[in-house]
């Protein structure tokens, strides 16, 4: 065993609600940090991982009660150490970028710029980040995604029950989020809804492209005018599905690309923008609302439009 590596030993986890629910695979995933993904699937595979003494399959749901053996195993002390500093500037930050807070959920406003994972080079996002802040909260999972340059609520479930209902109210539309696009030209009136197949494309360097395909997800964004500029809108966007990178993609099928969006955007547009000091791309999401189990009502959390892009719209 070299330094960069760690023995653990036999471990017997019970299981709380913060677990209830979830797969045995997607647990030890989580918990053992470090651990290879075939590692975890072997271990299972071989019944060296037990729930209540015997051996389970990997798609086998815990429950509130279950006694779990985790077998002694190596891990990469590099992976365990991966959560960032809380002192680190642009994690200690987020503790002020927090629109609400009780003890089912949190709503960030999510700053443009970083991602809401780690990974393909990122050493950490917003829910390691999160994760690093907490030490003591057991349960920091995300409920849905941002793009990486776009700024504004997110969701972060801190019990196992939430991020199942969140997830039911995705999966039924029931959750609104409602973004604000600064789009070029001149909106059409009566283009409220645009429903347009998106097909994914993941490119050989990771990197995933989206494109309106007649073989793609049946996708819906609904539009609201929001302010005419002279060579641009802003738009209120809705998305009533959820694919990757819908927004964007359906300004730019609508003949409207977003303000400086490095994928889909229109690069004389982008120009214009940037000489008023435009940076980044002009996707906020600026409401979302949800149905609140605990509370047994609807929750509203906004976010309000960052500096620097109101500086832009002030500039307009």
């Amino acid at each position: 065993m070299n330094s960069n590596e760690k023995k653990t030993k036999v471990e017997l986890v019970e299981i709380d609600e913060n677990h209830a629910e979830q797969r045995i695979d997607n647990f030890l995933i989580t918990r053992q940090k470090g651990a290879p993904k075939s590692l975890i699937y072997r271990i299972v595979r071989k019944g060296e991982v037990r729930v209540n003494k015997k051996r389970v399959k990997p798609e086998y749901k815990l429950q509130i009660g279950d006694q779990v053996r985790i077998p002694p195993m190596t891990l990469s002390k590099i992976s365990q150490d991966r959560l960032p500093s809380a002192n680190l500037n642009q994690v200690s930050q987020l503790e002020d970028c927090i629109l609400f807070e009780d003890d089912c959920f949190l709503v960030l406003n999510k700053p443009a710029g970083i991602a809401v994972h780690g990974g393909s080079g990122l050493s950490f996002g917003i829910i390691e980040a999160l994760r690093s802040l907490r030490p003591k909260q057991k349960f920091l999972e995300l409920a849905h995604r941002l793009d990486r340059d776009t700024s504004g609520c997110l969701v972060v479930a801190k019990k196992r029950s939430m991020l199942k209902s969140l997830h039911d109210q995705l999966r039924k539309k029931t959750m609104h989020k409602n973004y604000l696009a600064l789009v070029r030209g001149t909106w059409q009136k009566h283009v409220r809804v645009v429903n347009a197949p998106l097909l994914k494309k993941t490119l050989k360097s990771g990197e995933r492209i989206v494109h309106v395909h007649t073989e793609g997800k049946p996708s819906e964004t609904r539009y609201k005018i929001m302010q005419s500029y002279e060579h641009c809108t802003l738009v209120q966007a809705s998305p009533i599905t959820g694919r990757t990178h819908q927004i964007r993609v359906h300004c730019q099928h609508a003949g409207h690309a977003i303000a400086c969006d490095p994928k889909y955007g229109d690069p004389q547009f982008d120009k214009t923008m940037q000489q008023i000091g435009l940076d980044r791309l002009f996707l906020h999401a600026a409401d979302i609302t949800f149905y609140h189990p605990k509370k047994e009502q609807k929750q509203t959390v906004s976010a309000p439009l960052p500096d620097t892009l109101q500086a832009v719209l002030d500039q307009l």
